[in-house]
């Protein structure tokens, strides 16, 4: 059951992937796509895509070659949504100031998605040692894009905390489903790039992906379709001190 190809193996590339489709289409029914658009497209486009490379894959008349170009389309535009969805978070969180928020997602979608394109460059253009530099390019490619997205993450968990910025249950799901999933992504990676599995194991480790992947899907499912009883309230008061500063200090500078 634990190998690549088997029954286990095809469900856990396949099901998060049916269920985050089927999430997109209940938003976009209940039109709550408008308030969080960015992760709307990011389940629409991030599920299509991730089913198209599985088809490629089952599929015999598709070449190795052609599929990896599929992945790396598929990696660009799942980490270009990734940024956008982030920048939204960061919007959702520090909705009380206006001024941050909208420094904050500027500089999350500009820089992030900026940083995913060098990198795609940088792994398209990169020396080929061997004929699987394509291989190398897009698992390259891949680890920058989670490890940037766990920073990130991390920097509004941090910051939201110490400010006591509570933020909605679905923000809250989404975010935590993003940060799960990249952190086990990166720690799966070093494993392999330390070699302390052997070759005929690291099945298992595509395997812990896609289960914690399967996680994060249904995580934004439960948060963002079951209803809350109790509207989700901070225990502190907002802030009044440095981050209301920084922020009536940047509107100023933003009006001059």
């Amino acid at each position: 059951m634990l190998q690549a190809h088997s029954f286990l193996w095809h469900y856990l590339w396949v099901a998060p992937n049916v269920v985050l489709l089927i999430l997109a289409l209940l938003l976009l029914r209940r039109g709550s796509y408008r308030k969080y658009p960015f992760f709307f497209a990011f389940a629409a486009v991030g599920a299509a895509g991730q089913l198209t490379v599985y088809a490629a894959d089952v599929l015999p008349s598709v070449t190795a070659w052609v599929w990896w170009r599929i992945l790396w389309t598929d990696l660009v535009a799942e980490g270009l949504l990734k940024f956008a969805l982030i920048g939204e978070i960061f919007g959702q969180v520090f909705d009380p100031y206006p001024a941050l928020t909208k420094l904050g997602k500027f500089l999350i979608r500009g820089v992030g998605s900026s940083l995913v394109l060098a990198a795609a460059l940088a792994a398209a253009y990169a020396p080929r040692n061997s004929p699987y530099g394509i291989v190398l390019g897009a698992h390259l490619l891949e680890q920058t894009i989670f490890l940037i997205e766990a920073g990130l993450l991390l920097f509004i968990f941090l910051f939201a905390a110490y400010f006591r910025l509570a933020a909605t249950r679905p923000v809250f799901g989404i975010a935590l489903g993003l940060g799960v999933s990249a952190c086990v992504h990166l720690g799966t990676w070093a494993i392999l790039a330390n070699g302390w599995l052997p070759d005929d194991r690291r099945s298992l480790l595509d395997m812990l992906n896609m289960a914690t992947y399967h996680v994060a899907v249904l995580i934004w499912a439960y948060c963002l379709l079951v209803p809350q009883r109790v509207a989700t309230k901070s225990v502190f008061p907002l802030p009044e001190n440095t981050l209301t500063v920084w922020n009536r200090e940047l509107e100023r500078l933003l009006q001059q």
